[in-house]
């Protein structure tokens, strides 16, 4: 142990007497603090501690990568992650490095995909020492911690967010359901703790808190007072943590690992520890596991990786994402870039950059570094927490030019918003930031006090615009700056969609909307980026292609379309689509194929993927071996909810193969044949089933009825349809209607006797309540018996002709969901029905009778059997040949009484045999 921090002990002893009553708990807490910080400080492999995402961190950092040039960096970030480092050059930060894996091993399925992202911006520590060792010849950058792989191995949830929570804003959306891995994740853990730090540090939240206490303090601070002040709220918050035996062991894990890795590469390169610079979390830097330090106990087995392939990429972050992600307060990011860039100025220290980095300031090559500033040697470090803690807080002098003019610039940002702000509004806000600044014992106001004041001066109590004060304080104080990934970071098929897009003329990694018009009858050239764009619209988020004309129909080839296109802004979901493959094609094929063999995969999802193959790709073979997959499936369901999906989707399939195609594919064929036996099978169940809807039933008929000529010329038997209709016995009304009309159009019950059965419907004052459900039933007859169109609107009419109103009014919302549901197949059919049988005029209607109540005369029919006879004597020839078709061959004389006979006694044959040949 060392004597540098022996004076401090004997004063923490001594304040844990006054306040504790004597040694005891928080004695050993306090000086078990010391005995971290001094255990920490005397290692000889230098540990230098962060925040994530600290200005004060950054510039520290900065700083001792110049004074020491160490030869060797380890760092806090999954091991696997490293090859992706070199690509930071090409991108503009803040971006995140991604390690991601759809095809899950080892690991439960409900996990999938599996996400990890550490995000990168500038003013953190990290990026000091990535382009340090990556720009600077010599240095070598080693990756410590756990791989993406460990992070779900030590993980006992399933990540998943809150379902009631609101949504996320676009760019507080950039890592979705990733999980984050932060370098120095310095946060108490104690509830109690933060809830105290807040209340006596008289601020709201935490980011506000570290600013104030922390990041202003150890922003001009030398290189010994940041570790050991770093060093010590580490080992506090790690020592006051909550007894979560999860946490605990992870964190413990973490650190066995990372140190477990350090001393393999020393002992496997030779470096001399005091060369290396071990980077890492503030908290983990206080350990006090047995394998901390070089000189640590070995013994630490490192899981296998599992099976699961991982794909590693850069997707765009932003600072909102950032702090939606890690639970900071919204600003803290940007106004920590903010501080970065003014401890720069301030303090005189030059940052390093990636060469060539996008975004970043223009510079002049840069220079050699000088020689290293050798550490004084000395046996023991010197204690410079005691001095620290007992000086008083240094009061930064109010800057008046900087706060009169974020006082101007917020007032001009609210009234572009709408707000009605004025010069007295920006005096106000100028008076109260000082106002709250002295409330809070501070004498220059934070940019946490500005917000305040300006919410206060100006808000009141309407937001006339999209953004609020709060939000426009946060855009004012540096904005949401949001990465890209560049050109040469993306992954190939990122990089293939950008060329392909090419031709469209437009700059499609920046952030936006941009409006694309693809005349392709003219520009033939650009039909291959109309293919291209709908199938990115079936693959990424709502919004990242969107067309605004033009359609993608089977059989149909585009003329023009015109696209709103926003994937630089969707850049996230861009880059994981090329962790899925190579090109935009292969991604669809192994989803479509994917959807169509899941467990849970219906016949009508199948054939959903089918069109799509078909639409997109133009693929027979992904076609037929899908169309191959929806058959397999149709035979094992055992239920008919998906047959109106089933329905639509085949008769869209066989219209297009009939006219595109030279023959049926031959898993249509099968299909059709397969799925007529098969809702043979089922319809009597299904017709008695309470479960299965009416519109169900309707499409097993439509199925059947409409297939049934093709069914039959591939060997099917139409007996088994009328044994299944014979054998349907069906109870709700709906659907004994439904059973009526398929006994119609089997030719089982004529037109004559369902018009008796409904007519007696109405007259029966028992049924009458339920007649609006056999009204409904009848207009999903529709679907496998259209050529009842015309019996539709006579059964509909007479319901509104009869029916009271009290019964009447309950049914017609039943009736317009019907027919809005069905619109495209059921509306034209009855609007042309009864644009045909009622009259065209309004003064018409008075006189008008309907043609189901017009009964013909018998004298009528007597004088057309008689014009009948007159007909035959003139045309002999025709009777002759209908004769010899029948294999009559007796001459006229000797059956003209007869048939005269006949045709007085049946005269209705002759008429009708009078209209078929005449067309009256």
């Amino acid at each position: 142990m060392s004597g540098a921090f022996e004076a401090l002990r004997g004063q923490l002893q001594e304040a844990a007497a006054a306040f504790a009553d004597g040694p005891g708990a928080l004695e050993g807490i306090l000086l078990g603090l010391v005995d971290d910080v001094d255990r920490a400080v005397r290692e000889p492999l230098e540990i230098f501690p962060v925040c994530h995402h600290s200005p004060a961190s950054a510039v520290a950092m900065a700083r001792r990568l110049r004074e020491k040039q160490p030869k060797v960096v380890y760092l806090e970030l999954c091991e696997d992650m490293a090859p992706l480092l070199t690509e930071l050059r090409n991108c503009r930060l803040p971006v995140a490095v991604q390690a991601f894996a759809t095809e899950v091993k080892g690991f439960p399925a409900e996990w999938a995909p599996l996400s990890v992202v550490a995000p990168i911006t500038e003013a953190s520590a990290e990026y000091q020492a990535i382009a340090y060792a990556l720009d600077t010849p010599g240095v070598e950058l080693v990756l410590v911690d756990r791989s993406a792989d460990h992070v779900f191995q030590w993980d006992e949830r399933v990540p998943s967010s809150d379902p009631d929570a609101p949504p996320a804003e676009e760019e507080a959306a950039l890592h979705g359901d990733a999980v984050g891995v932060e370098i120095g994740d310095l946060r108490p853990r104690f509830a109690e703790l933060e809830e105290h730090l807040l209340r006596h540090g008289r601020v709201r939240h935490w980011s506000e808190w570290w600013h104030q206490y922390v990041e202003l303090p150890l922003g001009d601070s030398d290189h010994d007072t940041y570790r050991q002040v770093m060093f010590l709220i580490g080992s506090l918050f790690r020592r006051l943590a909550p007894g979560d035996t999860r946490h605990v062991r992870v964190d413990e894990d973490r650190e066995r690992y990372m140190w477990t890795r350090m001393r393999e590469h020393l002992a496997a390169s030779g470096a001399d520890p005091a060369e290396c610079l071990y980077v890492c979390g503030a908290f983990h830097a206080a350990s006090r596991v047995a394998e901390f330090g070089v000189e640590g106990a070995d013994g630490f087995v490192i899981s296998p990786r599992s099976e699961s392939t991982w794909q590693y990429g850069l997707i765009p972050s932003s600072h909102a994402s950032i702090e939606a992600q890690f639970g900071l307060a919204g600003g803290s990011v940007s106004i920590a870039a903010t501080e970065w860039a003014k401890n720069l100025k301030r303090t005189k220290v030059k940052q390093f950059q990636l060469e060539g980095q996008v975004g970043g300031p223009k510079r002049k090559k840069a220079a050699e570094l000088p020689a290293p500033t050798p550490d004084p040697v000395a046996v023991d470090p010197s204690d410079q927490l005691s001095g620290f803690l007992q000086r008083p807080p240094v009061l930064d002098r109010l800057d008046e030019a900087e706060l009169l003019g974020w006082s101007v610039e917020i007032v001009r940002a609210a009234r572009r918003n709408g707000y009605l702000s004025s010069t007295a509004d920006a005096i106000a806000v100028f008076e109260t930031s000082i106002l709250l600044a002295g409330m809070r014992d501070r004498a220059k106001p934070t940019p946490y006090d500005f917000q305040d004041a300006a919410v206060t001066c100006i808000e009141k109590d309407v937001v006339p615009g999209r953004r609020d004060i709060r939000r426009l304080v946060e855009i004012m104080m540096g904005g949401d700056r949001i990465g890209q990934v560049g050109y040469d970071a993306l992954p190939p098929l990122a990089r293939d969609v950008h060329d392909r897009l090419e031709p469209l003329d437009l700059k499609l990694q920046q952030r936006g909307v941009q409006r694309a018009l693809l005349d392709i009858a003219s520009r033939p050239e650009l039909e291959p980026c109309s293919d291209l764009l709908w199938m990115l619209r079936y693959l990424m988020p709502h919004g990242a292609a969107r067309p605004i004309m033009g359609e993608r129909r089977l059989g149909e080839r585009p003329i023009q379309e015109s696209w709103d296109l926003a994937l630089g802004t969707h850049q996230r979901a861009l880059i994981e689509l090329g962790y899925e493959g190579v090109s935009v094609e292969q991604v669809l094929e192994q989803r479509l194929r994917r959807a169509a063999y899941h467990p849970q995969a219906t016949a009508a999802k199948v054939l959903g993927a089918v069109e799509d193959a078909t639409l997109y790709l133009r693929s027979a073979r992904l076609a037929g071996e899908l169309g191959t997959r929806a058959l397999e499936v149709l035979a094992t369901e055992r239920t008919v909810d998906g047959a109106p999906e089933v329905l639509r989707r085949v008769r869209r399939l066989l219209a297009h193969y009939r006219t595109s195609e030279p023959v049926l594919p031959r898993w249509i064929e099968e299909f059709v044949r397969t799925g007529y036996a098969h809702y043979c099978t089922l319809l009597p169940a299904a017709f008695a089933d309470e479960e299965a809807g009416v519109e169900q039933v309707a499409a097993m008929l439509g199925f059947l009825f409409s297939m049934e000529s093709l069914a039959l010329s591939l060997g099917c038997d139409r007996t088994q349809l009328e044994l299944a209709i014979v054998g349907s016995h069906p109870q709700e009304p709906s659907k004994v209607a439904l059973l009526w009309a398929a006994q119609v159009q089997l030719g089982r019950l004529s037109r004559a006797e369902l018009r008796e059965r409904c007519a007696g419907l109405l007259a029966n004052p028992m049924v009458l309540p339920a007649y609006p459900r056999y009204l409904s039933g009848f207009v999903h007859a529709l679907e496998p018996a259209p050529g009842l169109a015309d019996f539709v609107v006579e059964a509909v009419s007479n319901a509104f002709a009869e029916l009271p109103d009290r019964l009447l009014l309950p049914w017609l919302p039943t009736l317009i969901t019907t027919l809005r549901s069905r619109g495209a197949e059921l509306v034209p059919l009855l609007v042309r029905e009864a644009g045909r049988i009622f009259p065209g005029r309004l003064a018409a209607l008075d006189e008008w009778v309907p043609p189901w109540n017009d009964q013909p005369e018998p004298v009528a029919v007597a004088r057309k059997a008689k014009g009948g006879l007159a007909l035959l004597a003139a045309h002999p020839a025709a009777c002759d040949a209908v004769a010899g078709l029948l294999g009559c061959d007796e001459p006229w004389g000797s059956t003209t009484p007869t048939g005269l006979a006949l045709l007085e006694r049946y005269p209705d044959s002759a008429a009708a045999l009078e209209e078929v040949l005449t067309g009256v």
